[in-house]
């Protein structure tokens, strides 16, 4: 075979994965950025305004040929779905839209004239009301990735953060990564000293510990935190049995808490820290810390010298793991968690389903994406920088 013929079978070979990776990954990303940056609804509706827009200053009253386009665009809207989309989008930049849009397009479609809207209603007469139409005349706009941090463009178009009160999406995106380093590092600690165990031990208990890690995998995520959610609770299990051995006067604040979120989501995501590892530590020899100990090293020092090094790299891809599954976690703390414990995911779901603005839910997946990104670039450079001075 020639060797065209042989690149040519290769290229077979990884095709369909290439297309499954192309259909099922990178271009729902792709979907999501565009909807995090479009924003056609002002520039396809009111296409005569945003011409006669271009030229404005945007700080002066705006010209007469303006208004009027404005008119006419409200005119030859027939459709109250699109209306609708309209006046959402006008209000959420500038408030007092829904009223007077509402006002200007029942006069509007009263006559067939111009209309003086200064005259209609005092408001058109207000630089802001006009400036918010002009800006949203641009079919792709950073405004929601800008507020997926709490940052605005001011009337200059500077970058300011959003006056306090009137987004949290930051307070939220950092409590959203502390919980997530939080659950990290409860996994490593507990995941460490039972990958040890597991690949210390042989036969039958080997498999009986990791069966013990892998089957809660099999099992669904809602039953799992459903099964947590009544452990937790004031007359669950952990609560009964901590009052029946007396080691507590009073039920345990556990759901509905922080803590019982942790909890949660420690056990859910455990098997990601386990498993990578228990694959690190059955490939290092079994002679080394004893033969540590025959150089006069105590236990204590043979695992911090040899064995813990050695184990660095499985660490690590647990931690990126569990961290990265954390961030996005959404069932377990809406289940378990209260109202301040909610997470990024919880927000993403409201613009997404609550209030249809897919948007806002574009822009802070794309922030979650990116901070999962960055992540996987420290843990790639990291990889790389041990694999050289190996």
């Amino acid at each position: 075979m020639s060797a065209a013929g042989q690149r040519l079978g290769q290229l077979a070979l990884v095709l369909p994965l290439v297309l499954f990776l192309g259909v099922f990954f990178v271009w729902p990303l792709f979907s999501v950025l565009e909807q995090a940056v479009s924003d056609p609804v002002v520039s396809r509706h009111l296409p005569a305004t945003a011409a006669a827009s271009a030229a404005w200053d945007r700080t002066s009253a705006p010209p007469a040929e303006m208004q009027q386009a404005l008119v006419r665009d409200l005119r030859a809207i027939d459709d109250d779905q699109v209306l609708g989309d309209l006046v959402r989008r006008l209000n959420s930049a500038q408030p007092g839209f829904r009223t007077l849009m509402r006002k200007t397009v029942s006069a509007a479609r009263a006559g067939g004239g111009p209309l003086d809207l200064a005259e209609l209603d005092p408001r058109w007469r207000e630089v802001p009301f006009w400036r918010a139409i002009a800006d949203a005349t641009n079919p792709y706009t950073d405004r929601n990735l800008l507020a997926a941090v709490d940052l605005q463009r001011d009337t200059s178009g500077a970058v300011t953060i959003i006056p306090e009160g009137e987004s949290a999406n930051r307070a939220i995106l950092l409590r959203t990564f502390l919980v997530a380093a939080t659950v990290t590092l409860a996994t490593c600690l507990i995941g460490l000293p039972y990958a040890m165990l597991v690949a210390s031990s042989a036969g039958w208990r080997r498999q009986l510990l990791l069966a013990a890690v892998l089957l809660p995998l099999w099992t669904s995520l809602l039953v799992r935190t459903t099964a947590w959610y009544i452990l937790l609770q004031d007359q669950g299990l952990i609560n009964s049995t901590l009052s029946a051995l007396g080691l507590t006067a009073r039920p345990l604040p556990l759901l509905f808490n922080r803590t019982g979120v942790i909890i949660a989501m420690t056990h859910v995501l455990l098997p990601f820290m386990v498993l990578p590892i228990y694959s690190v530590l059955i490939a290092i020899p079994k002679n080394l810390v004893p033969a540590a100990a025959s150089l006069g090293a105590g236990p204590i020092r043979a695992f911090v010298h040899v064995l813990l090094p050695l184990t660095l790299r499985g660490i690590a891809s647990g931690a990126l793991l569990v961290f990265m599954a954390a961030l996005g976690y959404y069932i377990t703390p809406a289940l378990i968690g209260g109202p301040k414990d909610q997470m990024i995911s919880s927000v993403i779901a409201f613009y997404a389903t609550g209030s249809a603005n897919w948007g806002m839910a574009g822009a802070l997946g794309i922030v979650l994406l990116a901070a999962t990104l960055v992540l996987y670039g420290i843990y790639g450079r990291l990889s790389a920088a041990n694999t050289t001075r190996a």
